[in-house]
């Protein structure tokens, strides 16, 4: 009789699980094979050409790297030769990295970045600098929205869950942001982001009684993706506010009766109370966060489009860019693979590091 009953509970679990499994097979499971399989292969959009198979080499032209020791120029007595600011003069980097039979190993490649060491100067070579990029500036998004979005919302979530008149107004204002389109907010703070008469700039002057100098915020390298990174967090820090205040509610109230008798001041009661209490809610929205930041895409594309320099190009917006906007389905393929595994690397590595430790 009791193996009955299993048996019938667990066929209406199944049952009630079964289109949510049918769903997620459908647009995660099978697309994410069907990339890895048009990664290996020459893929594209429209071609006359047949598609053939390349192996990894898709992922050796996105992760290619070379590190390149350049002596400076000497004249014929051997001394450095240096330009008008007393400055070394180098060889070009294209004098290496273009038919020198001398380094094969960097045919292909170009300069990312380089510093000074000593007398010589050291270059980063990158088979695909743009891919670089993106991946710096998606690292950086997340490293950054991750814990400041995350500790702003449960900041608001502990001053909205206090029992005051007209709370629910402030709740609605905090939310509001996020049932708006991204698009549209986007849209908007491109606005409040313009160079001539933007909303930024005039405010910043008013306090600066003029002395500040109106900056193109979207426009300058140094710039725009701390400008994106700031709207990103103000336009959900809503949406995990939410998820922080529905944790807050289920700590038993009996709890912070015990610790207000024993005399817990405020932050020993958010310490020793509140934050154990909020530990599956915080890996939560750690993980909800991590895997919405390297999702960017629409802010990219509506605000900066990539530029200026590729300076705020992502991980998403190249896949997107390469597999429909130049018809290479097979890169596009490639960075979505690399960003699936980089993505269930972190959640893995969050997870086991808010494990429950006995």
């Amino acid at each position: 009789m009791a193996r009955s009953r299993l048996t019938e509970s667990n066929a209406a679990g199944w049952g009630f699980a079964l289109p949510a499994f049918a769903l997620v097979a459908t647009f995660i499971i099978l697309p994410f094979f069907f990339a890895f399989a048009f990664s290996l292969t020459n893929q594209r959009l429209i071609s006359p050409n047949p598609t053939e198979y390349v192996g990894f080499q898709n992922y050796r032209n996105l992760l290619g790297l070379g590190l390149l020791r350049i002596a400076p120029v000497r004249d014929d007595a051997g001394e450095i030769v240096r330009d008008a600011n007393g400055a070394p003069k180098y060889p070009r980097v294209r004098t290496f990295t273009r038919n020198n039979p001398d380094y094969p190993q960097y045919q292909g490649m170009r300069e990312w970045f380089g510093w000074r060491s000593g007398d010589d100067r050291v270059v980063v070579l990158a088979r695909d600098v743009i891919f670089m990029k993106a991946l710096v500036n998606t690292l950086i998004f997340v490293a950054v929205v991750a814990p400041v979005q995350g500790g702003l919302a449960l900041v608001l979530a502990l001053l909205i869950n206090q029992k005051l008149r007209g709370i629910n107004v402030f709740r609605t204002i905090y939310f509001m942001p996020v049932v708006v389109s991204i698009v549209v907010v986007s849209l908007l703070w491109r606005f409040i982001y313009d160079g001539n008469d933007g909303l930024l700039n005039n405010i910043i002057g008013a306090l600066t009684f003029g002395l500040f100098e109106p900056r193109d915020w979207l426009g300058d390298p140094g710039t725009a993706l701390g400008a994106i990174i700031a709207m990103s967090i103000w336009q959900a820090v809503g949406f995990h506010m939410v998820i922080w205040l529905s944790g807050l509610q289920t700590i038993p109230p009996t709890l912070y009766e015990v610790a207000r008798i024993e005399g817990a001041n405020a932050w020993q009661t958010f310490r020793y109370v509140t934050w154990p209490g909020l530990r599956n809610t915080a890996i939560l929205v750690l993980i909800v966060i991590t895997m919405q930041a390297f999702a960017i895409f629409a802010q990219i594309d509506v605000m900066t489009n990539g530029g200026p320099l590729d300076s705020t190009q992502t991980l998403v917006f190249q896949a997107v860019e390469r597999g429909y906007g130049k018809q290479d389905i097979s890169g596009g393929s490639v960075i979505s693979v690399i960003l699936f595994l980089i993505v269930l690397s972190i959640s893995l590595l969050q997870r086991w590091l808010t494990r429950e430790r006995h």
